[in-house]
């Protein structure tokens, strides 16, 4: 099952011949024109560019690395999360804290409650994470009204945590949909995509910017938005070099890798990757990966901490989530001063454990039963789509 989702990041390259059919994009919003520097100004709008933001120079800009996760989390995940993350801390002794893009199905909720808690970030990546991958590409407003829009109130529910502290999205597979989450986002007030690969805009790599104006980011993996979505970020996913120079937009896509038992290789190759960021223009460092590639990898996830130990220890370099990274966008300080800046404070979220199930669903064409871990009453029936909180019954 694993290798379902594999195979569309590792074609990236070829999908990238692919042109974007725009002929069936969201006629509602306008299409976006050429970007005004002089116009669009921070904090809200920002053109596409590889420039600093705040014109800093590099040596003064802090270099923000960016570790995300994606897809269910549960009891088989959650200790690899605690192992790598718990009471980790940046340089400036503020928790050092990762994103985790959820989806719904065999999601334990008390565990999603936990890692907020710990101050990492929850964000959106699907209720269904549907196959085949044309199911997003095709995808209109409603589609991801339902699939996102009802997934913010779904997690919101069941783990606890505040509606408005998720704030991104990534779309399954890193399918692109046109204008359609973008117009999806405005209506949930999300703020952020991070599903857009670049392997261009790689060295220097691409900072974040707003949809306001056009984009001119390669697009990978279209369709790609094409209309003015003022206030929208995108957060690209700028592409690794494998040992061959092939780009991979997750590392766990890269075809040419050190062997699997050579935790040195492995730490010179993330640390490469790392200094084409560091040592060029410090856009974000993605570090983005599914958590099944460092536990059944045990020499890579050693790397792995090895290379944020190291960077943990640098004066310059914060390990922070994405939501933190498009703040910062927003109103760009010198590293001198972002270090002294007090660390985020928010209130933890309770917990009243609830373990549900048998829950009836009828999602796969049959009548299945389900078990949920959860920090509200348990529902009627398993949450899907167009029951979002689990109160109808599945139909017969």
């Amino acid at each position: 099952m694993r290798w379902s989702w594999l195979l569309p990041l590792c074609l990236v390259v070829l999908a990238a011949a692919q042109e974007s059919d725009s002929s069936e994009e969201e006629a509602t919003l306008p299409l976006a024109e050429p970007c005004d520097p002089e116009a669009c100004k921070l904090p809200n709008c920002r053109c596409s560019s590889t420039d600093i933001p705040g014109n800093l120079q590099a040596r003064d800009t802090p270099q923000f690395v960016l570790l995300t996760f994606d897809d269910a989390i549960n009891i088989i995940n959650v200790e690899t999360y605690r192992e790598l993350l718990d009471n980790r801390r940046n340089i400036n002794q503020c928790p050092a804290t990762a994103t985790f893009f959820l989806s719904h199905q065999y999601t334990n909720y008390q565990l999603v409650n936990e890692l907020y808690n710990k101050g990492h970030e929850i964000a959106l990546h699907s209720i269904t994470h549907s196959t085949p991958q044309t199911y997003w590409a095709e995808g209109d407003v409603e589609l991801m009204r339902r699939e996102f829009g009802d997934q913010k109130e779904l997690t919101a529910h069941f783990a606890n945590i505040p509606a408005n502290s998720m704030r991104g999205i990534r779309m399954p597979f890193l399918q692109m949909a046109g204008n359609s989450t973008f117009e999806m986002m405005s209506e949930f007030d999300l703020q952020y995509d991070c599903s857009w690969p670049t392997i261009t805009n790689i060295n220097p790599g691409l900072w974040p910017y707003t949809l306001d104006y056009a984009s001119t980011q390669d697009c990978v993996i279209p369709p790609c938005p094409s209309a003015s979505v003022p206030g929208k970020w995108v957060l690209p996913m700028v592409s690794w070099r494998d040992l061959n120079d092939a780009p991979c937009s997750m590392v766990d896509s890269c075809f040419g890798v050190p062997s699997f038992n050579d935790e040195d290789a492995w730490f010179r190759f993330i640390v490469t990757n790392f200094e084409r960021h560091y040592l060029g223009n410090r856009a974000p460092f993605g570090f983005f990966i599914h958590e099944w590639y460092l536990r059944t990898n045990p020499a890579v996830m050693r790397a792995t901490v090895r290379f944020m130990d190291m960077i943990n220890n640098m004066h310059d370099v914060f390990m922070v989530n994405a939501n933190d990274v498009i703040e910062w966008v927003k109103n760009p300080v010198p590293v001198n001063e972002y270090v002294r800046r007090s660390c985020r404070w928010f209130t933890p979220s309770t917990c009243w454990p609830s373990s549900c199930g048998p829950l009836s669903a009828s999602h796969n064409g049959i009548i299945s039963q389900y078990w949920m871990q959860s920090c509200a009453a348990c529902p009627v029936s398993y949450p899907w789509l167009n029951n979002p909180l689990g109160r109808n019954p599945p139909p017969s």
